[in-house]
């Protein structure tokens, strides 16, 4: 065969093997790219956070701040597997299962005012660049009885000097801040002082824990009075002394060297009320 004559043969590509050949896999090492990623970032900031950073963040997914500022329905908030249905038995064990339902969570008008004023109070915190450090101190926790707010000592940020009832300026800031929100409910309040098991040398004979406690709940009164706060709402101002100390705390850890204010709720104030004699015996459930 002649050279000019030779044949050339082109071979063309069958139809669906240029298939073997796309980006799909691409597409699914990105989604497991970025699933990980949210993943570890989801556990990097978890062990970053407080206790109490979680113990706020575990509160907000159980009662959302869209519902908890809205006027809607508050089954969201409940701890029952059926929306709407009774407590989950998981959560009920011996009295706590016989206790009236009414008595183990707050009306939901009642709920949703205390968590508004949580809200606005933490907001003003995160304003005022003075109070900003002092978050992490601040405890809100609801309660049957209302919603109890605790300022916490630490090491290197006591409330009060050392064995005394002086209260230190940033803590008269915050008292001085938190006296005209509170003002804005009707609801009556209970100060409560607290420390931790450290003893004074002359034990409970002499100057001991207990008007410690009851001289630093004073204290807090009297800045909270001079901030704005409406006398007429002090319903109850108590020392507790170290016999109520933060659960899963060591006795003489710093955080049980606390101030608790606990904003009541009305059938609280009552109950409180019906303990001081027969003319304020009737309790409205």
């Amino acid at each position: 065969m002649d050279k000019s004559e030779r044949r050339i043969v082109v071979r063309r590509p069958r139809k669906g093997e240029e298939a073997h050949h796309g980006g799909s896999w691409k597409i699914a090492l990105a989604d497991l790219m970025t699933a990980l990623m949210s993943l570890f970032l989801v556990l990097w900031v978890l062990s970053s956070a407080s206790p109490q950073q979680l113990a706020g963040l575990a509160e907000y997914f159980r009662t959302p701040l869209a519902v908890a500022l809205s006027k809607g329905d508050r089954d969201s908030a409940s701890t029952s597997v059926i929306p709407g249905g009774g407590p989950d038995p998981v959560h009920a064990d011996g009295e706590r299962a016989r206790v009236d339902k009414r008595t183990q969570r707050l009306p939901t008008d009642v709920r949703r005012s205390l968590l508004e004023l949580r809200h606005r109070i933490e907001t003003v915190m995160q304003a005022k660049a003075e109070l900003r450090d002092l978050r992490e101190q601040t405890r809100f926790e609801m309660t049957p009885e209302g919603m109890r707010i605790q300022l916490l000592d630490t090491e290197s940020r006591p409330m009060f000097r050392l064995g005394s009832d002086l209260v230190e300026p940033y803590m008269r800031d915050l008292l001085h801040t938190m006296a005209p929100l509170l003002n804005e409910l009707p609801n009556q309040l209970e100060i409560s002082g607290h420390t931790d098991s450290l003893a004074y040398a002359a034990g409970d004979a002499g100057y001991s824990n207990w008007e410690l406690s009851a001289d630093r709940a004073n204290a807090s009164r009297r800045e909270l009075v001079a901030g704005g706060l409406d006398s007429a709402k002090l319903l109850r101002v108590t020392g507790m002394g170290d016999r109520v100390p933060i659960p899963g705390s060591a006795p003489g850890d710093p955080v049980n060297r606390r101030i608790s204010i606990m904003v009541l709720s009305d059938r609280a104030a009552a109950r409180i009320l019906a303990g001081y004699g027969p003319q304020h015996s009737q309790v409205h459930e």
